[in-house]
């Protein structure tokens, strides 16, 4: 658990009162001080460990805005993840309030099955009347990539609360959706009259590296705590604003209903080694750089999805006047518009969604400057459209290679499949975004990275990326990047919109 202060402060009445009397309107929906839950904008007194730049505010009930100042004090870096000491921290945060709660182990492959391990998932549930319908699961992780440091202006695990917002590494992937899920729960807890389903949450580690470790196993060893669900609810979605973040436009409301198929390749090439004064003409590092230029030139042909072509057809009459009829009907506007063709694949995120798209991540060759080593390898990081394979790709890049003594190995893969959007749980999110964002557009998209959703689709869930939260493109571009951020409205207006969300789900 990492260090932690107290602080405490005279001015605790007139601040709450100041809350009390100004409520918050964010897109148009009123956020209701959550103080009967004690997950409001304020209010968590105890430790922090945030530092200079951060602020404590005194309610000793507690808030959302100091839960995840906390959550985001775990270092959970995958790897090695090491989120048992967050979930167990979880636990005990829900207990307090009177959700039902566990942690749940998940041991290696060489570890006994009831050794506790660095490696756990965070369980929690409110139960329902059970009258209609099955549980729905709201997923997030534990775990977190890398920061660098010397590229934040704060701490990246300090919990910095600064100018309105959370500042940390997970504060938007994805330890901001669980302390919104967190707080929904207690909501949900603290009614008078029990909804009709379960409501599960759910955070687990390993995530960041494909949920092997994670999401997988849990399915795997412990079905028990899925048992029943119907729905689910992960990252993967939300709503897009313009740049100003504040303007009373209506959002884009996106909900992913499939993902791109990751698959991750390694390659390795074997050659003379040597002292680094002599050079070599069969040298690891050119015959592996020699094959790479060669993989970035393999053909990426053009093809339009069902979901993709509903999705950019729902878009098109928010479309530049130019490209409405495009998007209306995109393949054909691609295949037979050479303008419309270059307009839309310059926007690497549109281009994403129709073609295969891929990145060599890492590279590998000698520990030292003076030494030709005898093997190099590289990392590519390919993301497939939906139906293509992972083998098929990686016998196109082992054939582009021209080298027989190049191994080109799968580390990494999923088969992806796609969640229909003709649900109720879709039909409450169109109900609640017309009530709450009037003229907002809500499309089923599909998502170019990928997350654990996939496992629970395979278990045969209806699951949805999509967590209410109005973000501008400058917010998303800092996921897995620095200064990751999530302001306190969006923790209040997520919370608020979730629990509407799922009230109105029949």
């Amino acid at each position: 658990m990492p260090a932690i202060t107290t602080q405490l402060t005279h001015h605790k009445t007139r601040r709450r009162s100041r809350i009390l009397t100004h409520p918050l309107w964010v897109g148009g929906i009123l956020i209701a001080w959550l103080g009967s839950s004690g997950l409001g904008c304020t209010g968590f007194s105890g430790p922090t460990g945030a530092g200079k730049n951060a602020r404590v505010a005194p309610n000793a009930r507690g808030g959302a805005v100091e839960l995840l100042s906390r959550v985001l004090q775990f270092d959970t870096t995958n790897p090695p993840g090491n989120e048992a000491p967050l979930a167990r921290f979880l636990v005990d945060w829900a207990e307090a309030r009177g959700l039902e709660a566990q942690v749940i182990d998940l041991p290696g492959p060489s570890e006994a099955a009831s050794a506790p391990t660095g490696r756990a998932a965070f369980w929690a549930r409110v139960p329902g009347t059970a009258r209609a319908g099955g549980a729905v699961i709201l997923l997030s992780h534990l775990d977190v990539v890398p920061a660098d440091r010397a590229a934040w202006q704060v701490d990246p695990f300090g919990g910095v609360v600064k100018d309105g917002a959370v500042i940390g590494r997970g504060a938007l992937d994805a330890k901001g959706a669980l302390v919104v899920h967190l707080a929904t729960a207690v909501r949900l807890a603290n009614r008078r009259k029990p909804l009709e389903r379960d409501v599960i949450v759910l955070s687990t580690p390993d995530e960041e590296l494909g949920g092997l470790a994670g999401a997988a196993r849990l399915l795997r060893d412990r079905p028990e705590l899925v048992a029943g669900a119907e729905f689910l609810l992960t990252i993967g979605g939300g709503i897009t604003v313009g740049p100003s973040g504040i303007d009373n436009a209506p959002g884009l409301w996106e909900v992913g209903v499939a993902e791109k198929t990751p698959c991750w390749l390694e390659l390795r090439a074997q050659g003379t080694a040597g002292h680094g004064a002599g050079g070599s003409s069969d040298s690891a590092v050119d015959r592996l750089l020699a094959a790479l230029t060669r993989i970035r030139e393999l053909p990426r042909p053009i093809h339009v999805g069902p979901e993709v072509a509903s999705m950019f057809a729902a878009l098109a009459p928010r479309a530049a006047e130019e490209d409405r009829a495009g998007f209306a009907d995109l393949e054909a506007a691609l295949l037979g518009d050479p303008a419309f063709r270059q307009r839309f694949l310059s926007n690497q995120t549109r281009a994403a969604l129709v073609r295969d798209s891929f990145a060599i991540t890492t590279l590998r060759g000698s520990r030292q400057i003076n030494v030709i080593p005898g093997e190099a390898a590289a990392g590519i990081d390919a993301r497939l459209l939906p139906g293509r394979s992972c083998a098929d790709f990686a016998e196109a890049t082992r054939n582009a290679t021209n080298d027989q003594d190049i191994q080109v190995k799968v580390r990494f893969t999923f088969t992806s499949r796609a969640s229909t959007p003709a649900t109720p749980l879709m039909d409450a999110i169109r109900r609640v975004a017309e009530r709450v964002d009037p003229g907002a557009l809500v499309i089923p998209r599909v998502g170019t990275g990928a997350s654990d959703a996939h496992w629970f689709r395979e278990h045969g869930l209806i699951a949805y990326g999509f967590v209410p939260r109005r973000l501008r493109p400058i917010d998303s571009r800092r996921i897995h990047g620095p200064g990751e951020r999530i302001t306190e409205a969006n923790l209040l207006f997520g919370t608020e919109v979730l629990t509407s969300l799922l009230e109105d789900l029949r």
